[in-house]
């Protein structure tokens, strides 16, 4: 049987600190809300983009970007979803941020197409991870080394937009040494028209991974693995966060201002990773793991657009507004309303380094599983920039008229240390399950800032510093009613920590309740979960992606008392028609937000006691049903999401974002035992809706995409 057909059996090795439930673990044990989205889940309809795949689980939201999922904007339980940075999002066991606790907002995303495994924690069950524990865990197994002396895999796909995807694994097991390697890249021109421009507006990216195993021989007093794992991603992207003004989406909801034109991401990652397992005894295993990444970014991108004016006395000078203001200017000189335009083009550079090591003992003690752990973390954020300034002539060619500076507009590092410690004891006691964690967290985050006139940081930064620990703890309880229903609940303390610079350095912390059911015989399964987030306090980071003004980028600000309250419900039913089966999933989530406080802020505006979050639609819905013969599959996906608020408050606004329903579809045939073709269709009503207006304007969801794709195993 081919590796790749199935998933791969997890045995006691290196794998498993990869995977958070393990291969004798069962999704259904686990106190709390938790779902895992296998091989076979992920190639149902072989996203590439991660958003798509996580709105199958309950409690996640996803806020959609750039259409292809290369800015994953995932929050859970009404935490927000800007750039991730309320969920703790990990590769094969490791923090993949790219500054998980100086700067948590992830502008790298791991590349979800050449993922062999999704883990999702909510609740009770995240507490074993951090630093941010209030929302949870996603956790991406990336592939993993094959069971056969040698085997591949070869993908190839191309749609509409120019979209295509060559994807190639090949790999195998020795008798001491395994290896896998694998090459995964994807592009498109983009789905957008700049105006009176044939420039693209989509994207390259590339990635290389490579892992080799060393085994020690079965006679071996220890049982010991080591695996070396190294990636290497790049990505160039004509990407941009100048959206629509209402009347231009409403006419051409697929076109791009002008003044985008030099909009253009470039990033470069490089991660290391080496894991080592041993069985210390029958009882007794200890995993290790050290790791270091290396991400940099350069999001060359218009930040302001200016409009000269003359005063009284007859002095002329361009005067500047921010994007999200200056919007309606780029409108009107698009449309020929106004003769000239200037911009302000920021290089929004950043180099990132997130490094650590991380080791868990487990101990199998009859009825107490018990697991302790330690990880040392360093990371840092170091941000280089500069402006440029523009002018647009009458034919919307921009020249440049003045070079800015490297250093001159944001010159700063912020940075953190952390040991987290933790322990967890998995007690059963006949049909009860008692799990109880503890969680330690002593951490230094810190802020150098040199300003906007020392670009060579020859002075002394100004620094601001903070020092500070927080203790977590956890209860959850699991109680099998009958062998197929098990009742379940936790409460947990959930935390962030204040990033660095914030003045009043603040924590974010709650106290998160669950309660519900699940139930799993023959072809049915259903899952039930209410829960509680109640804040003591909020946090919300300031970026470029939530429309703040520049000098407040990578600001905290704190929204005091939040409640938040939802529903999760999940079910699916495979019927069985003989020579057809026909699968269904069921998917739904309900969420209440409020503030307790009424208080006014550069991030949330002016907020009533009453108001309702933004961007957390209070109702989502998705449907998944499928139709399989002995050699074919077909598969519909239909997604909902309820209307959401743009801004706090409560009732109709006219900045509201209309609800909308996504249909996708797939169908796949086996041309052999070992290849297959197929075809997709992503938004296949063409339904034309507003994502997000997060940047002060308008950005539009991804349109009707086909494509067809071909698969060979070897």
């Amino acid at each position: 049987m081919n590796a790749f057909a199935d998933d791969v059996a997890k045995e006691a090795s290196v794998v498993e600190q990869f995977t958070i439930f393990g291969s004798d673990s069962s999704v259904n044990n686990v106190p709390g809300s938790a779902h895992q989205l296998s091989k076979d889940d992920l190639e149902k309809f072989d996203y590439t983009d991660i958003m798509r795949s996580l709105t199958s689980i309950p409690g996640v939201y996803v806020l959609e970007e750039d259409g292809y999922g290369l800015r994953a904007n995932i929050g859970m339980r009404g935490t927000g979803q800007n750039r991730s940075e309320k969920v703790t999002i990990m590769e094969d066991g490791v923090l993949a941020a790219p500054a998980p606790y100086a700067a948590p907002s992830a502008y790298y995303f791991p590349t979800a197409g050449r993922m062999q495994q999704v883990e999702v924690l909510k609740g009770t069950s995240s507490a074993m991870y951090g630093p941010r524990t209030t929302g949870g865990v996603v956790n991406m197994l990336s592939r993993q080394i094959p069971d056969e002396a040698l085997a591949g895999q070869i993908k190839v796909q191309a749609g509409q937009d120019g979209f295509a995807k060559v994807h190639g694994v090949i790999g195998g097991q020795g008798e001491n040494i395994s290896s896998v390697f694998e090459v995964f890249r994807y592009q498109a021109d983009g789905f957008k028209d700049i105006n009176h421009s044939n420039q693209d507006t989509g994207f390259v990216k590339n990635d290389v991974l490579g892992k080799v195993r060393f085994n020690t021989d079965d006679d071996a007093t220890f049982d010991q693995e080591l695996e070396l794992k190294v990636k290497y991603s790049d990505e160039d992207s004509d990407d941009t966060y100048m959206g629509l003004t209402q009347a231009d989406f409403e006419s051409d909801p697929y076109s791009r201002y002008s003044a985008s034109q030099k909009d253009n991401m470039t990033t470069e990652h490089l991660q290391l990773q080496l894991s080592h397992a041993i069985e210390l005894s029958e009882r007794f295993n200890l995993g290790t793991t050290v790791y270091h990444n290396d991400f940099s970014r350069n999001w060359y991108k218009t930040s302001k657009i200016g409009q000269m004016v003359v005063d009284d006395e007859g002095n002329s000078s361009i005067v500047y507004q921010s994007l999200s203001k200056g919007t309606q200017l780029a409108s009107d000189y698009d449309h020929g309303e106004i003769d000239e335009l200037y911009t302000q083009v920021k290089a929004n550079n950043r180099d990132y380094l997130s490094q650590g090591i991380q080791t868990v003992l487990d101990a199998d003690l009859n009825n107490h599983q018990l697991k302790l752990g330690i990880r040392y973390h360093q990371d840092e954020m170091d941000r280089y920039q500069w402006v440029d300034k523009y002018y647009l002539d009458a034919n919307y060619n921009m020249t440049l008229t003045g070079e800015g500076t490297p250093g001159t507009d944001s010159n700063r590092i912020d940075s953190a240390s952390a040991l987290a410690l933790f322990v967890h004891d998995e007690w059963t006691i006949g049909k009860f399950v008692i799990n109880a964690g503890l969680r330690y967290e002593d951490m230094t985050i810190e802020r150098e800032d040199w300003g906007k006139t020392d670009p060579d940081r020859l002075t002394e930064a100004k620094t601001k510093k903070n020092d500070l620990d927080v203790i977590l703890p956890s209860l959850a309880l699991t109680y099998h009613l009958t062998d197929d229903l098990v009742l379940l609940g936790g409460v947990q303390k959930g935390f962030a920590p204040p990033s660095p610079g914030n003045e009043e350095a603040t924590n974010e912390e709650s106290i998160n309740y669950e309660l519900g059911a699940r139930f799993g015989k023959n072809a049915f399964n259903a899952e039930a979960l209410v829960f509680l987030s109640d804040y003591d306090n909020m946090h919300g980071n300031c970026t470029a992606s939530q429309n703040c003004d520049d000098e407040n980028i990578g600001e905290q600000y704190n929204a005091g008392e939040v409640k938040i309250k939802g529903i999760e419900l999940k079910a699916g039913y495979e019927f069985d028609f003989n020579d057809l089966s026909m699968p269904i999933d069921l998917t739904y989530t309900h969420t209440q937000t409020e503030f307790l406080n009424t208080f006014e802020s550069d991030f949330w505006g002016d907020v009533e006691a009453g108001d309702e979050f933004p961007y957390v639609p209070e109702n989502q819905f998705q449907l998944t049903v499928g139709l399989a013969g002995d050699k074919w599959r077909s598969n519909v996906l239909v997604r909902y999401t309820g209307e959401m608020r743009s801004e706090a408050g409560v009732g109709a606004s006219a900045s509201n974002i209309d609800s909308h329903t996504v249909v996708d579809f797939v169908a796949s045939y086996d041309i052999a035992t070992n290849q297959q073709v197929r075809f997709s269709v992503d938004n296949l009503l063409d339904e034309t809706y507003m994502a997000t207006r997060m940047h002060g304007s308008i950005m539009v969801g991804k349109p009707q995409t086909m494509s067809i794709g071909y698969q060979y195993n070897f």
